[in-house]
């Protein structure tokens, strides 16, 4: 064993057994506690980044505790001569195929070089962390750079240089290469051992095998890079969804009256209402068009999906019915072509739909729907949904054909349409009668964005699981 008299300090007290025991117990109840954390964190999903991440970390944290243990109970194998009678734990595995065959003692290694006889003292355990046996006899300070790879050689000759001229202690990590071709990370301390002249007598080390914990850390740090990438590509795709939908939904804030000239015009208002959590753009849209003809074009939708690909589908299909109201194809017609485009797109999804087209001088309104909540009509302090044609899902059927209804709207009607995450709400799902419990207010309101503020201040609070559109029309005198 090495003087104690290290440097030029003296030696430190040792601690009491009891303390060093008091420790251990404290350690191995966190390392146990560590361990429950680590066991339900288990990672069911190997594709998640972040799952990856927290069982990465709870197993460096157990990684670290195992180390711990292992040098308090050295420190109380030192204290006390009974302590070779205690009970060994668990051998510890090696990722590289290397098994160790003792406790996590063996981990850590003791070696002392005499520069006065040349004479090398190893431990044990620092022959097994070397791969060598006792019999091959352990490797002078000349002998041990070569067990490393050659590119930290210089490293150590550097550390064991400094520690000798300089009296620097040494503290360190190089990597071996044992004799089956395994490689090892060790860390290692030291100091030179002066004697009674202040000169360099000796050098001790301390020889700490690190490997596994290295590889924990690495893990760690991929991972943390990992959750980090997609952490920056999630707020990437999601400033571009928000600018993608914010170019394609209407430009328009406030009420716009539609037609712009003429009696029975359109008091149109309408609102974005995102979801709890903001990352969730998703493909809702609302829209409000004076067409060719001096009628006007009503729709809101729904796609399935959240991010840039939703976005994407939403501006495609908001942009083909556009064109082809603006073309003068009717509701019902309309909905099968957006179900053909829908469905032979590259990328395929469900959408909901309502197509309304609005007659200023005859107060007729024509539409259809593709699985989507009917358009509530109010009138006189009262609501009622209007009775939906028969119309399925965009996307979700070939060749199928949309039925075309009609209604006569009058002066003062409220007519409100919305996708259906408006009404699905965390602590209720809502339905349209709470919509249509808003028909006293709507009574009331002097605007079409009246009606709308009394939406989002009923259905615009933050337990939203999901996006939705809202736009009402008051029909004009």
């Amino acid at each position: 064993m090495p003087s104690h008299l290290f440097a030029d300090r003296p030696a430190p007290q040792p601690p009491e057994r009891d303390a060093v025991d008091a420790l251990i117990h404290r350690t191995r109840r966190l390392r146990g506690d560590v361990d429950a954390v680590r066991r339900d964190a288990v990672v069911t999903d190997e594709d998640d980044p972040q799952l990856r991440w927290q069982r990465a970390l709870c197993d460096l944290a157990v990684h670290h505790l195992d180390d711990l243990d292992g040098h308090l109970g050295q420190l109380r194998e030192g204290l006390s001569a009974q302590a070779a009678a205690e009970p060994q734990r668990a051998p510890v595995q090696e990722t590289s195929g290397d098994a160790q065959t003792g406790s996590l003692l063996s981990r850590v290694g003791s070696a002392e070089w005499n520069l006065l006889t040349d004479e090398v003292s190893w431990s044990e355990e620092l022959y097994e962390i070397f791969g060598r046996t006792p019999e091959s006899g352990p490797l002078s300070l000349d002998e041990l750079p070569s067990a490393l790879l050659p590119e930290d050689q210089p490293l150590l000759t550097s550390m064991v240089t400094a520690c000798l001229v300089d009296g620097k202690p040494i503290d360190g990590e190089f990597r071996i290469l044992r004799n089956n071709g395994h490689m090892r990370t060790l860390h290692m301390m030291g100091e030179p051992v002066l004697d009674a002249d202040g000169c360099t007598a000796s050098m001790w080390a301390v020889l700490r095998d690190v490997s596994e914990l290295r590889r924990s850390q690495r893990v760690v740090g991929r991972t943390r890079d990992s959750v980090r990438r997609e952490q920056d590509m999630a707020r990437t795709e999601h400033r571009m969804a928000v600018e993608m939908q914010e170019a394609v939904l209407p430009p328009w804030r406030g009420s716009l009256r539609l037609p712009r000239q003429g009696p029975g015009a359109l008091d149109v208002a309408g609102h974005y209402l995102p979801s709890e959590s903001s990352a969730l753009i998703g493909g809702d849209w609302y829209d409000a068009l004076e067409l060719p003809d001096g009628r006007t074009l009503l729709t809101v939708g729904d796609l399935t999906g959240h991010g840039i690909p939703a976005t994407t589908a939403m501006a495609m299909l908001l942009g083909a019915l556009r064109g082809m109201a603006v073309a003068g194809i009717e509701p019902g017609a309309l909905m099968g072509h957006l179900n053909q485009l829908l469905e032979s797109t590259v990328q395929p999804a469900l959408g909901s739909a309502v197509c309304c087209r609005f007659d200023p001088t005859t107060g007729s309104l024509a539409w259809a729907q593709a699985g989507h909540p009917a358009p509530l009509l109010f009138r006189d302090g009262t609501g009622r949904p209007l009775s939906r044609p028969d119309g399925v899902l965009l996307g979700a059927a070939s060749g199928v054909a949309y039925e075309q209804d009609e209604v006569g709207l009058l002066p003062g009607d409220v007519l409100l349409l919305h996708t259906d995450g408006l009404t699905r709400r965390r602590d209720r799902g809502a339905g349209p009668e709470a919509l249509l419990g808003l028909a006293p207010r709507f009574a009331q309101a002097r605007t079409a964005q009246d009606c709308v503020r009394a939406v989002v201040e009923e259905f615009g609070g933050t337990e939203r699981l999901d996006d939705a559109c809202v736009m009402v029309a008051r029909v004009g005198a």
